[in-house]
């Protein structure tokens, strides 16, 4: 039997995601356990993979397990978990869902604030008053529709392809001092999104125009965009699936 689950983490202690060789990760923090629970090995496969520091209000992973899951798993997960991972919701799909695969579209927040606040210092990247948000949401209009996005992918990532199909991109502002920004596509590249909020960066800060933002698109370079901007600002909020894999 095939389970989707569903859950948030804090990733300011994590090295990243997914298990790693060396360092403490959200994956090997939940197999952990799941093995103590059900007193076997249970893989999940995560719908993508976020960076050391990146967080997700919500990340969905899937698993299989032959019996029935016991009473109150998600509640006895929790309480297993770190402070720092909550499960949300467990649920049957169909044995060929794929909670990486068949995902239809991600968004993620890039949060910042201008105040110095020892309660958003691990969620939101703190820069400096004066960004232009009128001209970031200008440019960020340049990002919609199905492209190549090799300027903003990490170097040496092994992916067939660097097309994306960004559905959304602009800034939000929250209050004088917090402003986030959306963006949703069928699919993200490692660094994708930091690497889009540096460069509007520096459009904001009037470093860089629209016409540049388009020539650096096109020169499918990494080197042409912007720094990436601080990991502590960004987190996956939503991955949408297909109804039809939901039992």
């Amino acid at each position: 039997m095939r389970y989707f689950i569903t859950f948030s983490y804090n990733g300011t202690d994590f090295h990243g995601s997914q298990i790693q060789p060396n360092g403490n990760t959200v994956q090997s923090e939940m197999e952990t356990a799941f093995a103590t629970i059900l007193r076997q090995a249970v893989p999940l496969t995560f719908a993508g993979r976020t960076d050391a520091g990146v967080h997700a209000d919500k990340m969905v992973a899937h698993f299989d397990v032959e019996q029935t899951l016991p009473t109150n798993f998600d509640a006895r997960l929790n309480n297993l978990l770190p402070a720092s991972i909550a499960v949300r919701d467990i649920c049957r799909v169909k044995d060929i869902a794929h909670a990486r695969f068949d995902a239809i579209a991600r968004t993620y927040h890039y949060r910042i604030t201008t105040r110095k606040d020892p309660f958003l210092q691990v969620t939101h990247a703190r820069v400096a008053a004066g960004l232009d948000f009128e001209a970031m949401n200008n440019a960020a209009q340049l990002l919609l529709g199905k492209q190549d996005f090799a300027s903003f992918c990490r170097v040496h990532t092994d992916v067939k392809t660097t097309i994306c199909d960004v559905r959304e991109a602009r800034w939000v502002r929250v209050n004088e001092t917090e402003a986030y920004f959306v963006i949703t596509a069928d699919r993200f590249l490692r660094n994708m999104v930091r690497a889009v909020v540096g460069t509007l960066f520096e459009i904001g800060k009037g470093r860089m125009t629209e016409a540049q933002l388009a020539e650096v698109i096109a020169a499918h370079n990494r080197c042409k965009a912007g720094h990436s901007a601080p990991a502590e600002g960004l987190s996956l909020v939503d991955i949408q699936y297909p109804d039809f894999l939901f039992l």
